[in-house]
């Protein structure tokens, strides 16, 4: 038994994750490599190698002949019975080759392809391993800054996190553990190349998944998400069983679910919905905080007209248009909002709208900074808002 040699391939095989059988292939490759650069042919060459043991031989399958024209392909008879008495013309012979024998630049070729196949079979473990973990979220530490990119260590590999999939405003110190989203996983001469990500919608995802096990178990569906990545979120959940509340799963006893991820997060803000598939309703509670008085969706035309009372249009639009904007993301609808008062002058709404429903003008006197001072925003004038439209554009 070669126990140097099986010992060895059992710590690769532990340390690396490079199967025994692996090596042993590569072994006889490196043995046959070496041959041929000392022969100068290896077709005549067999290598057996004992898989339990891995005591190896390695012989040279020579014709036995009357005269010899071709040494490294033939031997006399009278040099073939020397090994083996029965054999006679026309015979194959098998003579052992020691390995010893062979020189320095054989020894060093051999050597180099088995070093190469363990680098290969190392480059291709790790790949495999992080191409189970592509479309998921993994752990990583902080190293250090390269320009504006961060590297980031995983473990067994490094990844990238480009300047294009940082959130705006985040800062890491080296050696700090963040969470992040394999976007791809790519296999290079160099080995893995891992991009990961910390803007992208999938992030949040995998983040309740993690924490709640209603997601994780396929109670609760998360159905759709909108991301302005450090700024705002909004999802939209379903849930398979009537018993459960998709957004008190998600939500969690005074708020702990839904606070772990917003912490990992750095503090953006989640707003999460029941999903319908009405789309009148969904875009209704996409809409929320918003209250709203009407909509008409045209699921051909993909677009919706929204009415919301006066005081509400601001908070509807969000600021700098972000709530209306998240919610057309969301629900893939062009969502056009209008105030009651400007409802009544487009004709949408009848000019008595206000008397029908028993509203008086002093109402809205205050203003909704007044009347609602801790959702105000800081909001332009309705006026301002006129006629717009929000679309869902992926490069926003």
């Amino acid at each position: 038994m070669n126990t140097e040699l099986l010992e060895a391939l059992n710590i690769l095989e532990q340390e690396k994750n490079i199967s025994k059988e692996t090596m042993m292939d590569a072994i006889e490759n490196s043995l046959i490599s070496a041959c041929k650069n000392h022969f100068g042919t290896a077709e005549n060459i067999k290598v057996i190698m004992d898989r339990k043991t891995c005591d190896y031989a390695v012989y040279a399958e020579k014709d036995v002949v009357e005269e010899v024209t071709d040494p490294a392909m033939e031997i006399s008879l009278e040099e073939a019975e020397k090994i083996d008495s029965t054999l006679q013309l026309g015979d194959v012979a098998q003579i052992p080759v020691e390995s010893k024998s062979f020189g320095r630049i054989a020894t060093q070729n051999a050597k180099n392809l088995i070093l190469q196949k363990i680098r290969e079979e190392e480059r291709k473990v790790v790949y495999d391993q992080y191409f189970e973990k592509e479309k998921d979220i993994v752990t990583g530490i902080v190293q250090r800054y390269v320009g504006r990119n961060i590297s980031i260590n995983l473990g067994r590999a490094d990844a990238i996190l480009t300047e294009n999939e940082q959130v705006r405003g985040e800062v890491f110190q080296p050696t700090e553990r963040i969470k992040l989203y394999v976007v791809e996983v790519k296999n290079t001469p160099k080995g893995p190349k891992i991009l990961v990500s910390r803007t992208h919608p999938e992030l949040v995802k995998r983040l309740f998944e993690a924490e709640v096990a209603e997601v994780r178990d396929g109670t609760v569906e998360i159905k759709s998400i909108a991301r302005e990545a450090g700024s705002r979120t909004k999802m939209a959940v379903w849930s398979n069983d009537e018993n459960v509340d998709p957004v008190g799963a998600c939500v969690g006893m005074n708020g702990t679910r839904v606070n772990a991820v917003v912490n990992e997060l750095r503090g953006e803000k989640i707003d999460i919905i029941n999903w319908n598939e009405n789309p009148a309703l969904l875009i209704e509670n996409a809409l929320s905080p918003a209250k709203v008085i009407s909509v008409m969706a045209d699921p051909d035309e993909r677009a919706a007209s929204v009415i919301v009372p006066d005081y509400q249009l601001s908070l509807a639009i969000g600021k700098e248009g972000q709530n209306a904007r998240l919610a057309a993301r969301l629900t893939g609808y062009k969502i056009d909002i209008k105030s009651e008062t400007q409802a009544i002058e487009s004709g949408d709404l009848p000019e008595d709208y206000m008397e029908q429903m028993g509203m008086e003008p002093e109402r809205y006197e205050g203003g909704y900074e007044e009347q609602y001072p801790e959702d105000y925003t800081g909001e332009p004038e309705d006026s301002d808002y006129e006629e717009i439209e929000f679309i869902e554009n992926e490069d926003e």
